[in-house]
């Protein structure tokens, strides 16, 4: 837990503060393949649902359940767990029908929201980005 605090710690403070907060609503997705190293594109719903998130991906065809956790600054921490309109970052486990997988989400300033992914057995992470509709 101590690491993926410090990954997000250090990611947001890299990519800056955050101008808009909450990670709900529908979005654009533009990501990679880590497999194949190819361009996709498909759409995100973000619904807070209690204490997590709910996110469903379509992308050519396909749909992706996640469920996810929040994160913000409070003072000077990083604090990560449930679900705020004031989450600056989320962090997303998923199925599909054949794989598993995780991402990591941060807010930018312009208000899109840049992370990247992984899924199950694979040794490579892709970008994802998700843009507000």
């Amino acid at each position: 837990m101590r690491i993926m605090a410090s990954a997000f710690l250090a990611f947001s403070v890299l990519s800056g503060s955050a101008a808009y907060a909450d990670p709900t609503g529908t979005f654009d997705v533009v990501g990679t393949n880590p497999d194949t190293g190819k361009q996709y594109r498909g759409t995100v719903s973000v619904a807070r649902t209690g204490e997590t998130y709910a996110v469903v991906w379509n992308i050519g065809g396909s749909e992706f359940i996640g469920t996810g956790l929040g994160a913000k600054f409070v003072g000077n921490r990083f604090v990560l767990g449930a679900a705020s309109p004031d989450d600056t970052a989320i962090s997303v486990g998923y199925v599909s029908e054949t794989t598993f997988g995780m991402a990591m989400y941060f807010e930018q300033d312009d208000g899109h929201w840049e992370g990247a992914w992984t899924y199950g057995g694979s040794q490579t992470a892709a970008p994802e980005d998700w843009y507000p509709r």
